[in-house]
């Protein structure tokens, strides 16, 4: 299966889902912090730090905002997905560059 790439500009990094939740989300559905966590069944402290972009959003809370939300856990993990494959991208740049990608075997 062929891979595609999609090249976005270097300064534009794909986005933390806890700042699309903190800016837009929450802010269109009324909600604060406490009652969003509570709606969701998670503590607040949770929440903020999901929010804070200091942690991810999980299976299980990509789950919640889904529910929540009305949108599915699906586009809560691309986003999450999209951004730790960037950070890790970055982080390893100089190692990836050193591997040398293997070709497959003729067919026999």
């Amino acid at each position: 299966m062929t891979e595609y790439r999609v090249e976005r500009p270097p300064a534009r990094a794909p986005i933390h889902p806890g700042e699309v939740l903190r800016e837009d989300v929450l802010p269109a559905l009324g909600l604060s912090t406490g009652a969003a966590a509570k709606r969701l069944g998670v503590s607040r402290q949770h929440l903020h730090r999901v929010l804070s972009c200091t942690h991810p959003v999980s299976v299980e809370m990509a789950l919640r905002i889904g529910r929540l939300v009305g949108n599915g856990p699906g586009l809560w993990l691309r986003m999450q997905q999209n951004h730790d494959l960037r950070r890790a991208e970055r982080k390893l740049k100089d190692e990836l560059e050193k591997i040398t990608p293997a070709e497959a075997a003729p067919a026999a």
